[in-house]
């Protein structure tokens, strides 16, 4: 049979014929050699590792970077890597780890106590100076010190317990000195990446394609991968694909051995060719919509609280989704640690938020949109492209919102206004949240001020409203980022999912997977906790 692979496009993907035939499907044992295909939906932006929660940065980063631990993505233990063992004193203020010996960067500096040290010095503090922000993964840190050449201890401000589930993040991965000697700006650039891990950057052409090359000399994966050795692939040629029809074509049609973002509606596309579809828990923050309190027109409880009413999240899941995509349940996804359901607060019921609304002053007009003192309820939110579907989800929501006489404008992402658009709680007084972390800390990371601050408690860009604060709520996120006892941390993400139901803050409308799709060619292939590919275990099987 022809083999047809992915060669490179402008405008759209050039496909060159390539005279091979497929492989068997056999083998146990792992085969060495070969090129992967990898389909990429977007390009990557930054690759300074705590900006790797964008997908299509992580999927990278996780090819060119070690962790000091790893986070089993069954049991969610954290289990040794770089670090061959840890500790903590009671207070979760100080932790120290024992480095793996032997370890090196690809540029053949040493993976030792002071690369780490400065590593998280940078990822706890930041870097005015090289435009380096905080990771979000990161609580209370306040410097480190090298015990000896294989010994580190970090200390923190206020407890951090969890720390250690951050050391496994991707966000968290371990770069050379050269590459913090870098601007933030110049790690756009993947070949300024230089890790520790089972691949390296060949070569680059940004925006388009990035070719990585196994590492000869690598020997150090999780300590529990029986595989230590190097990657059995020879290399991986990652393509941006932007056309949902052109990856799953070039899947079925054998041009590609891996694709990322498989939309629900192309998923029987591939299963019905008994090729695999990889949907990975994300186990953190669902994918939901946001208010802005100081956007006067949502500033209501009343007004949050008849639009989470309107919204028919099971409606959504069916029309647009599979089985992979549960309807929310909570702030968090069921898998997430420290999820509690709370279905009886996500409930659809239009006629009490048409009572709401009643009662809040928004009262039907002549066009059937309701308005107070002449002021239509009328909403605009921005799609986020990364989401799934989410130009549709959020169409539907409006519809949804209509039949109640709202109306919610659905704007394009534009790159070039969106994101300080968002900022703006008068031009967005929602907007699409998500964020995949397996640690209670997820919550603090999306809606406290200094993280992600998905309610714009810090007033966002405008000057023209009164500065929403929650105490409350913030108080709530910290004591989970400072809780050193592990039942009373659970406890506290339990009570803060629900205060923020209560208070409808947020509208929770799916779990979101990352869902992927390989050839059957294809072994071998792996996830972390919260779904990025790891190709170090991947193989390509031969006839």
């Amino acid at each position: 049979m022809k083999r047809w692979r992915v060669a490179g496009f402008k405008k759209q993907i050039l496909v060159s014929l390539l005279v091979a035939s497929l492989p068997a499907w056999s083998a146990d044992n792992p085969q060495h050699g070969g090129t992967l295909i990898y389909l990429e939906q977007q390009a990557h932006t930054n690759l300074y590792p705590p900006a790797g929660g964008f997908y299509p940065n992580g999927g990278i980063l996780n090819q060119l970077t070690d962790k000091l631990t790893w986070q089993n993505p069954k049991t969610l233990a954290i289990e040794p890597w770089i670090a061959e063992s840890w500790s903590s004193n009671p207070q979760k203020t100080e932790w120290t780890f024992k480095l793996r010996p032997g370890v090196t960067f690809s540029d053949g500096t040493p993976l030792d106590a002071a690369a780490v040290a400065k590593n998280f010095d940078t990822y706890g503090l930041g870097n005015r100076e090289k435009h380096f922000p905080v990771s979000e993964v990161i609580n209370n840190y306040d410097h480190s010190q090298v015990i000896d050449p294989l010994t580190v201890k970090f200390y923190f401000k206020k407890p951090s317990p969890g720390f250690l589930q951050g050391t496994s993040t991707i966000g968290s991965g371990l770069v050379s000195l050269s590459t913090l000697d870098k601007n933030f700006d110049q790690l756009g650039d993947a070949r300024n990446i230089i890790g520790s891990g089972p691949f390296v950057v060949k070569s680059e052409t940004l925006g388009h394609e990035l070719d990585l090359v196994a590492r000869p000399d690598y020997h150090w994966g999780p300590s529990n991968d029986p595989h230590q050795g190097p990657a059995y692939l020879d290399g991986i040629k990652l393509i941006v694909t932007p056309e949902d029809g052109v990856r799953i074509g070039a899947l079925l049609a054998g041009q590609a051995d891996f694709i990322r973002q498989i939309q629900a509606y192309d998923e029987k596309r591939v299963t019905a060719q008994h090729l695999p579809v990889y949907a990975e828990a994300t186990r953190g923050v669902n994918d939901s919509l946001s208010f802005r309190p100081d956007n006067p027109r949502v500033s209501d409880i009343r007004v949050r609280k008849a639009l989470s009413l309107a919204t028919n999240r099971q409606q959504i899941v069916e029309t647009l989704f599979s089985d992979n995509y549960p309807a929310a349940t909570s702030v968090l996804a069921s898998t997430a640690p420290g999820y509690i359901p709370l279905k009886n607060l996500l409930t659809s019921d239009p006629q009490q938020a048409k009572k709401l609304l009643d009662e809040a002053g928004w009262l039907p007009g002549s066009n059937g949109i309701r308005q107070k003192q002449g002021i239509p309820l009328s909403l605009s939110v921005y799609v986020s492209l990364p989401q799934p579907q989410n130009k549709e989800v959020l169409q539907l929501i409006a519809r949804q919102w209509r039949e109640i006489g709202v109306v919610l404008n659905v704007r394009p992402a534009d790159a070039g206004t969106t994101v300080l658009n968002n900022l703006d709680p008068l031009k967005a007084p929602l907007t699409v949240s998500e964020v995949g972390r397996a640690d209670p800390d997820v919550i603090k990371s999306m809606f406290y001020p200094t993280n992600r601050d998905a309610l714009l408690q810090k007033g966002g860009l405008s000057d023209k409203v009164k500065h929403f604060r929650d105490d409350k709520l913030d108080q709530l996120l910290l004591k989970i980022s400072q809780e050193t006892d592990n039942a009373q941390r659970l406890k506290l993400t339990g009570e803060a999912q629900r205060y923020l139901l209560e208070q409808a803050y947020v509208i929770p409308v799916f779990e979101e997977p990352q869902v992927f799709a390989g050839a059957k060619w294809l072994k071998g292939i792996s996830f972390e906790a919260v779904g990025r590919p790891s190709f170090y275990d991947a193989w390509l099987a031969k006839k």
